[in-house]
């Protein structure tokens, strides 16, 4: 299991919320987490926000240290 994918299980509500703040052109459907497909939502937040997948990962694990 990708450390990604365990922050997300974790606290998703808290990493949307501040996917919000840095990121204001995301959507409510963009953020939208269902269990077993969080490679899908990368892959979402990837292509919205024009970042690869290492980048979005070591944002995610910024925010959650």
């Amino acid at each position: 299991m990708s450390s990604f994918t365990q922050q997300v299980k974790g606290n998703w509500n808290e990493l949307k919320g501040k996917f919000k703040q840095q990121y204001a052109d995301l959507t409510d459907d963009d953020l939208l987490y269902e269990e077993g497909k969080e490679d899908e939502l990368l892959g979402k937040i990837q292509k919205r926000i024009g970042k690869t997948r290492e980048e979005v990962e070591r944002e995610v694990n910024n925010w959650s240290n």
